[in-house]
């Protein structure tokens, strides 16, 4: 099993484990938190579920599935939560997605993690191709992808079904090539 560890200046990726569950659902809980994610609120039983299975993808092999607590590096907090997975018919390419806990808006934290979720994908996987959708409204998400290094490729028309009905999904990627460059 490949386990995560991967460091920036002010935040760190790990492997989420069972003792996550709380932290996560301060994220995956909150309405403010997840108002762009296409599900409403999750429970803390819910969370708990997702925390079982990404334990479960992390011995999977090959591993397609990673599913990381975000901490910051001063205090030693989780504070988020970042995925990262990989298209089995596809394995050069990887969707990210993550989400914050409100308190951390606001702070260039975003383009933080975002730039460690590609430098994860580019240096540690030897990924080629690495993009993520998100939410039309979902305008600091567009702009830590941007600042990180995304190019914007498009919109995808009624891409997810959520719980208020079809919703369109804006997609950024960015390639092995022009993320060594920068």
């Amino acid at each position: 099993m490949r386990r995560v560890v991967c460091h920036g200046a002010r935040l760190s990726l790990r492997d989420v484990t069972p003792a996550d569950v709380a932290a996560l659902h301060a994220v995956y809980g909150d309405p403010q938190a997840t108002q762009h994610m296409p599900f409403r609120p999750l429970t803390l039983d819910e969370v708990s579920r997702l925390v079982e299975e990404a334990v479960e993808a992390a011995v999977a092999e090959p591993r397609l599935l990673y599913v990381l607590a975000v901490v910051d590096s001063e205090r030693h907090h989780v504070i988020g939560v970042a995925r990262l997975h990989i298209e089995a018919e596809h394995p050069h390419s990887a969707e990210i997605g993550f989400g914050l806990h409100p308190d951390q808006w606001g702070r260039g934290v975003g383009t933080d993690l975002v730039r460690l979720l590609l430098s994860f994908g580019f240096k540690q996987l030897g990924l080629h191709r690495v993009w993520g959708a998100r939410s039309p409204a979902n305008l600091p998400a567009q702009l830590a992808m941007l600042t990180a290094g995304m190019v914007e490729e498009g919109r995808v028309r009624h891409h997810l079904r959520t719980p208020d009905g079809w919703r369109d999904s804006i997609v950024h990627s960015a390639l092995e090539d022009e993320w060594r460059e920068r």
